[in-house]
Parts: structure tokens; sequence; C-alpha cells
């Protein structure tokens, strides 16, 4: 079969990349576990350089989700899966209202026709967003049959995402599910336009040795998922049976909710217990981190959820981090002691 990844050169992309060529086969339209013959990453650049574990069955295409002739020549067969990860992060569509329509709505539809299009009923997997939530009536906790009142763009055209999946599902025309994400960290490179980029840079930053300033309070509250257990729970998404996940198809993964304080606490401690990435002992010295708020990045991680529970997706077998601590040995494990990982 098929596997199509858009937004496939991102973080995510790459890691769910390169996890899928691990296990090697996917629950296929056939009605049963198929071998993953071609991997198609469909993104607006390619990546930066083409990674060691790259084999005869990756292809990267470059394009734009907003463009329906692109898209469709993407969905050329029958026995296809899909994961659709290609969108406008957060501070970027309330910066930009235009694109985000045109990238997280139209390139949503664009896709959803050209899945209605084929004879199979495919699988896809959609990345939504807790930003779904919102609002002064929000309560602290939010869960799978919470009331969507989402306070920015972003988190309308996720929270339109859904709907969508459920009633192409509903229809017979697709076998959707959404993935419903806390923040996801700890994510290397350069901070992005979401307004949770903190929440990677407060980790990242510092252990790269250089300053971090954060642009909240350290009494902000989130909930976060370590990257590792996020693509892990994407698979398991795509592999559950459709009557199991029943009529609602957007599914809340399950998070740690901490303090930005919190994370902070845990880098230290981390840190200070984990040997250079040279070998030698004495922990990693840390960059600088302070706080200079930002009133724009502020009032939209106020409209967020602090607390997200996630009974489906406990249920269905989607795995939680083991703590906050083991998100941060991941990443220095991957990316700080063997920065070859993506």
């Amino acid at each position: 079969m098929k596997v199509v990844i858009t937004g496939g050169t991102g973080f995510i992309g790459l890691l769910l990349a390169r996890r899928i060529l691990e296990v090697g086969r996917l629950f296929g339209p056939s009605g049963r576990p198929e071998p993953v013959e071609e991997l198609l990453l469909f993104d607006v650049a390619e990546p930066p350089a083409r990674p060691a574990w790259f084999d005869r069955r990756v292809r990267v295409q470059t394009g734009e989700i907003a463009d329906r002739d692109a898209v469709s020549r993407l969905i050329d067969r029958d026995d296809i899966g899909v994961f659709h990860l290609a969108s406008v992060v957060s501070a970027g569509g309330e910066q930009d209202f235009d694109l985000a329509m045109r990238v997280n709505l139209q390139g949503n539809l664009n896709l959803l026709e050209a899945l209605r299009r084929r004879a199979s009923r495919p699988r896809l997997v959609f990345a939504s967003s807790i930003a779904v939530f919102g609002g002064k009536a929000m309560p602290k906790t939010v869960g799978d049959t919470t009331k969507q009142t989402p306070q920015t763009t972003y988190g309308i055209t996720k929270s339109i995402g859904e709907l969508l999946i459920n009633d192409y599902t509903r229809k017979g025309f697709l076998d959707g599910r959404s993935a419903r994400l806390p923040t996801v960290v700890i994510r290397p490179g350069k901070p992005n336009k979401a307004a949770s980029s903190f929440a990677s840079g407060v980790f990242r930053e510092p252990l790269a040795g250089v300053a971090c300033v954060l642009p909240v309070g350290l009494d902000t509250v989130m909930p976060v998922s370590g990257y590792r257990t996020v693509v892990e729970g994407f698979l398991k998404l795509y592999e559950t049976p459709g009557e199991a996940i029943g009529e609602d198809r957007a599914i809340s993964f399950p998070s740690l909710s901490v303090s930005v304080g919190e994370m902070i606490e845990s880098l230290r401690r981390v840190a200070a217990s984990h040997p250079q990435g040279s070998g030698n002992p004495g922990g990693i010295r840390l960059g600088e981190i302070k706080v200079e708020r930002d009133p724009f990045i502020e009032a939209i991680v106020a409209g967020w959820p602090t607390h997200s529970e996630a009974r489906r997706a406990l249920a269905l077998g989607l795995a939680p981090d083991a703590s906050l601590d083991a998100i941060v040995g991941a990443y220095i494990e991957d990316f700080v002691n063997s920065p070859k990982r993506s």
C-alpha cells in the first residue's frame, strides 16, 4: 500500500515516517495489514538534508496543500492511507487569517475530497489540537465531550476539521479519525510561529548552551506530550478499528499538565544528573532562562485549557508519557547526545 504524510518533512512528519518504515505494515483498505510499498512525504519544502534512514520506499514531493490539483495527484490509488499533519500553526494563523483559511480549511477539504473519490474508503488520521477549546466558559479540565469554543483562527480550523472528519466518515467516504493533540515537546531546531513554541524552547535552547527568553510567566500551565508518545499514538489511532472509535472520531491524546516553572525544574534536574554529550560526568551546562512577557503570545495561551483528560484514548490503548523528566531524557538521548536522530 501507499502511505501519504502531509507536512511530512516537518519534525513530527519525519519521526512518523521513520517509525512507519520500521513497522513496515499498516492496515489497508483491503481490511488487513499491508506492506508499505511507498511512503510519500508531501510538504512545502524538502528536508534540509536527506536523512540516512530514507530507503527506496520514500519519496518527497513539494507543493501546497491548498492546491487542489496537487493534492488530487497525491491520492492516486485505492490502497492508500493518510496522516494529515500539514497546517498553519497558532500564532501564524492569528497573524494571517487568509493563509490559515487557505491551508487549514481549504487544504483539508482538498484532501477529504481526493480521498472521497477513491473506491476504497481509505483511513485518514487528522492532526487536530487542544486549541479547539477556549473561552471564558471553558472548564478547568477539558475532554472529548467538552463544548468547543476556540478563541483562535487556528483552533476554529481544527474544530471544523474534526467535524468534517466525522461527517465524511459517517457518509462512508473514508475512515477518518482526529488526533486532538496537546502541545508536543521537545521540538529540535529553530523556534516556529506556534504560540506554544516556548514550551520546546525552554528545554532546547538551554540544553544547547544558549539563552532562552520566555514570553509567558512561570505560572503558565499547559498540557504537553512527548514526541515519542505522539508518534506512537498516531500509529495506534490509525490501526484502531473504526467500530472501536464510534461516531465521534476525535480522540484527545494523553497529556501531562505542567507549569513553565515545573518545566524548568525538570530540565535542571535531568541535566544535572545526565552525563555530558562527550561522555564526561558533571551534567549538562545550561544556557540562561529569563522571562520577557509578550502580551500577544500570553493572550493566545491564556485562551487554552490547562488540563485535559483522555479516557477514550487510554481505553483504546494509547499510552501516556511516564513523566516530564522522561520526555527531557528522551530529547537528550535523541538530539543532544545523538543529534543525527532525524
